[in-house]
């Protein structure tokens, strides 16, 4: 039985916790927050809870350490539980600077723990199913595509970290980072990079072209709003054969020559508190699998540190 902590209890947590919950192999010993109110929400779970992580560390069996800290404290705390032996699966990004990137990996191959970050996009139904129809061209080849990620200004926080550029890196961080990894996951490193962005008071607004060697290119756009505005994760593909549509939590295909027919992506999982994420599943596949990772002492290689060097390296263009 793997003994799973979570250090963090805001808003990610929220679709974390569950997942773990739902893992036969694994039992939530512990929970760590710095604001005890904000592991009220978790009383029925049986986990005990804590204020403090040295006194976490001190106190309890750990196999696993789930962080959904802010990110710039992610590079820290990963390092100090591996240094403990802990195998550790932290919340996107790794940092604001690409050199942590090195530093966490050094961490985990010289305690002999495994080390993932968590971008789930690489897990998330529709984007699965997109990835397998460029891998196996299942619509010929890929030509141009569109990207969106858009969502009001967060004001709920711990101390208002995620509206400070120093402690979230804001939208191109905190936000367009899924769609970026995303792409570099699947297509490699692009070509180019034409960037815009806008800032306002309460407004952070971004768009970009990623273009690749073999002449595709796709664009995408990530917003912070001032305003009550649902949150959006959507794509449009053009391939030779067909176009592509995630919209509306809709999977919707448009074949040339053929009927128009919606993918299925299956049951939903919980959504995270405070964030307004779409439901999925796919907090529970991305846990499942780091999981698996440990009982079968396999590298949990699906997220490669040079692939996050790239990402952090575009996104410091913004």
């Amino acid at each position: 039985m793997l003994k799973v902590a979570v250090l963090g209890t805001g808003g990610i947590s929220g679709a974390h916790i569950p997942a773990w919950l739902r893992i036969p192999e694994a039992e939530l010993v512990a929970i760590c927050d710095v604001q005890p109110d904000r592991m009220e929400r978790f009383a029925g779970t049986g986990a005990r809870q804590y204020t403090d992580c040295e006194e976490m560390f001190a106190n309890e069996e750990i196999d696993i350490l789930d962080i959904c800290l802010p990110t710039f404290l992610h590079a820290e705390y990963s390092i100090k539980a591996m240094e403990r032996g802990i195998n550790v699966m932290c919340e996107k990004p790794v940092s604001l600077d690409r050199e942590d990137v090195k530093r966490v990996y050094a961490a985990a191959e010289k305690n002999n723990v495994k080390f993932m970050i968590a971008h789930v996009l690489r897990f998330w139904p529709e984007y699965v199913v997109l990835k397998d129809a460029i891998d196996n061209g299942t619509y010929g080849k890929l030509l141009c595509g569109h990207m969106a990620r858009l969502g009001c200004t967060p004001g709920w926080s711990w101390e208002n970290w995620m509206k400070k550029e120093e402690c979230s890196g804001l939208v191109p961080f905190d936000l367009h980072i899924h769609d970026l990894d995303y792409l570099v996951y699947t297509l490699g490193k692009p070509s180019n990079c034409i960037t815009h962005r806008a800032r306002f008071e309460d407004h952070d607004i971004i768009n970009a072209t990623y273009e690749f060697e073999d002449g595709k290119f796709i664009t995408a756009d990530s917003c912070w709003y001032n305003g009550p505005c649902p949150f959006e994760s959507s794509y449009r593909m053009s391939f030779e054969k067909a176009v592509m549509e995630f919209k509306d939590g809709k999977l919707t295909v448009f074949p040339v020559g053929g009927s128009t027919f919606e993918v299925k992506s299956g049951e939903a999982d919980a959504e995270g508190e405070c964030i307004n994420l779409p439901a999925t599943d796919a907090y529970f596949e991305e846990i499942r699998y780091f999981a698996n990772c440990v009982l079968e002492n396999k590298a949990a290689d699906v997220v490669k540190p040079e692939e996050l060097e790239t990402v952090l390296d575009l996104l410091k263009q913004f």
